[in-house]
């Protein structure tokens, strides 16, 4: 099977809502300006939505050079491909950090190994079936409202949208560890 394109998502997308197939995103079509407007947004905020797996990265950061004026001890950059950061560990431990502009301010110290956990914005041709799907129902929603003008079709959309983004969560999750819930602190609340 041929690798995903923003075109044939867009395109398919078009097809959910009744339209033809769009030969070009540089066409002056009303389905290729909406296609072409919309996608990116859509795409980042669906990204945004969850912690996927299949997007997230592990990257070490460095320092900017720059002292923070108060409260944090030093400014990292944020990687540019980063949409959303999760954790910021050294020595594999999470620490305390703040996001101003485009840098990244902790206390970690100059010897420190600062590594970042984040999402990026793969390729279309690496998402996976269930995330390729959701996208396709967003877009069609939006679609359905300024293509088609019906509001049946486009409350049908987000409800589609929102099933597959339930369904893509639940896979998506399986592709980690099971994490074991520590019940110690219960048993000793309870014991006291």
């Amino acid at each position: 099977m041929p690798a995903n394109t923003k075109l044939k998502i867009v395109s398919r997308a078009n097809i959910l809502i009744g339209g033809d197939p769009i030969p070009a995103l540089d066409s002056s079509t009303a389905e290729a300006i909406v296609g072409e407007t919309m996608y990116e947004d859509i795409v980042r905020d669906a990204l945004t939505g969850m912690r996927w797996r299949f997007a997230t990265m592990q990257e070490e950061i460095v320092t900017s050079g720059a002292e923070p004026l108060a409260r944090w001890g030093r400014e990292y950059e944020i990687p540019g491909a980063c949409l959303m950061i999760h954790a910021i560990t050294v020595s594999d431990n999470p620490i305390k950090y703040d996001v101003y502009n485009e840098y990244v301010y902790c206390n970690a110290q100059s010897s420190d190994t600062v590594i970042m956990d984040y999402t990026f914005r793969p390729d279309e041709a690496k998402w996976p079936p269930y995330f390729t799907l959701a996208v396709e129902f967003l877009l069609a929603g939006v679609m359905a409202v300024s293509i088609a003008r019906d509001s049946q079709l486009a409350s049908m959309m987000e409800q589609k949208s929102q099933q597959q983004l339930y369904k893509a969560r639940r896979f998506d999750s399986q592709q980690q560890t099971t994490r074991k819930l520590n019940t110690s602190e219960f048993l000793t609340q309870r014991l006291s």
